[in-house]
């Protein structure tokens, strides 16, 4: 017999934001800014670097960044920068980039994709400095990348330029010594020696950095000079914090999760968001939000079947399991140093079991007024459902706006929950 679930509502977050309305405007404006007509000679080669995350407006922000590279008479190509993504092959992370919109026929250039790397420097540390062999092989290059908060890292520099200088362009040979290296070394002395050595042998022109606001839209594009990295990365880290989305309440019960996956997050899931950064089952004094159990309920297309970031959750159904690439899942765990990210959850055959078994580990809450919040990712947070013991506290805030309810959560003839969202998703 199916236990009681709490009535919900679907709610909608009003986040501050703010949005470049004409993104290849403010492109053209911000790469005039770094004077690059004064260093690239025509007929110059420009490596322009893509990574693996699912960036808002990526093809148009890399179309209109090549164009611009043409309009200097350079002759730009694009390097797939990221690591071990893709399974950790050429051909693997050609795909990754055409799920995005970006192919060599919609770009006007080539995509030069390889794993092979060339061993520029050794820091003072023993550590082998890789970079991408195109690259390391073109006249110049171009770090596209977004800044946001580390999934697992911490520091004044997180995700952004230079782990794309350092893990993306350092292909999975890379990537798999610089995560070696985070075991004895801080994530800080990592960046500052490799970096130091990228910027002074592998002809880094400059930098393209995007912030997204909290609607996982395009917030900020600021070009960079290379001498600028750490100081400007540095302080556009400090907005991405501010724009972070986060989920609507300070503690939940259950969070359910409607997608995972690496075009979301490196962690599948943004450990930022769930409250999961610093220990991968429960938040700590240095998480914002404390969530008790989280049930995912599938995979993105985008992802591959790379299910890295799995092991955050506790509970799941039997087809996320199946859908599981675990070659490429497990090349990226170990890649990255994080194999508890790919352990797998406890899977049920429905929503509706995982839901029921992840309510009987909640304490003493009775299911029937538990704190339920389900979203679509960790990316797109605007639009929410949460169950009814929160209904004080969504009156009480001036942010958040009832949409529908109360209703009843409803499970198909399988057993697995409705799509709420309007998106696609399973069901």
């Amino acid at each position: 017999m199916n236990i009681a679930l709490p009535k919900a509502y679907r709610i909608r977050q009003n986040f501050q934001s703010t949005r470049i309305e004409n993104i290849p405007e403010t492109i053209q404006a911000e790469l005039a800014k770094i004077n690059l007509g004064k260093v690239v000679k025509p007929g110059d080669t420009i490596a322009v670097t893509v990574g693996s995350r699912g960036i808002a407006n990526i093809s148009l922000i890399i179309k209109t960044t090549i164009d611009y590279l043409k309009s200097l008479d350079a002759v730009p190509f694009i390097v797939p920068a990221m690591g071990s993504h893709g399974g950790g092959t050429a051909e693997g992370q050609t795909k990754v980039l055409a799920a995005y919109g970006i192919t060599a026929e919609k770009m006007g250039v080539e995509i030069r994709s390889s794993m092979e790397t060339v061993i520029v420097d050794t820091t003072s540390h023993g550590i082998p400095v890789h970079f991408d062999k195109h690259a390391y092989e073109a006249d110049h290059v171009l770090i596209c990348g977004r800044v946001k908060p580390h999934t697992r890292f911490v520091g004044d520099i997180e995700s952004g330029l230079h782990k794309m200088m350092l893990i993306g362009l350092g292909k999975h040979a890379g990537a798999k010594i610089y995560h070696r290296a985070i075991e004895d070394l801080s994530f800080e002395e990592i960046i500052k020696a490799v970096a130091s050595s990228i910027l002074q042998k592998c002809s880094v022109i400059g930098g393209l950095a995007i912030v997204e606001n909290s609607y996982d839209e395009t917030g900020l594009i600021e070009a960079v000079l290379p001498e600028q990295f750490y100081e400007r990365e540095k302080a556009l880290l400090n907005i991405a914090r501010e724009w972070l989305p986060r989920l609507p309440f300070p503690k939940t019960d259950l969070l359910i999760v409607d997608r995972i996956g690496k075009n979301i997050s490196g962690s599948g899931m943004d450990a930022c968001v769930i409250g999961r950064k610093f220990n991968d089952h429960a938040a700590t004094e240095r998480d914002v939000v404390s969530v008790k159990r989280i049930m995912v309920r599938g995979l993105t297309a985008e992802t591959h079947g790379n299910a890295c970031g799995i092991g955050l959750a506790e509970f799941t159904n039997e087809r996320t399991v199946e859908s599981i690439d675990w070659k490429i899942t497990r090349i990226n765990a170990n890649t990255g140093s994080h194999p508890t990210a790919a352990m797998v959850p406890l899977a049920y055959a429905t929503d509706r079991e995982a839901i029921e078994a992840a309510l009987q580990t909640i304490g003493l809450v009775p299911p029937e007024t538990s704190r339920i919040v389900q979203i679509y990712d960790t990316l797109e947070l605007s639009e929410v459902i949460v169950s009814e013991p929160y209904l004080e506290e969504i009156n009480s805030r001036e942010d958040l706006e009832i949409i529908s309810g109360p209703f009843e959560l409803t499970f198909g003839a399988q057993g697995n929950l409705t799509p709420v969202f309007n998106k696609p998703q399973h069901s």
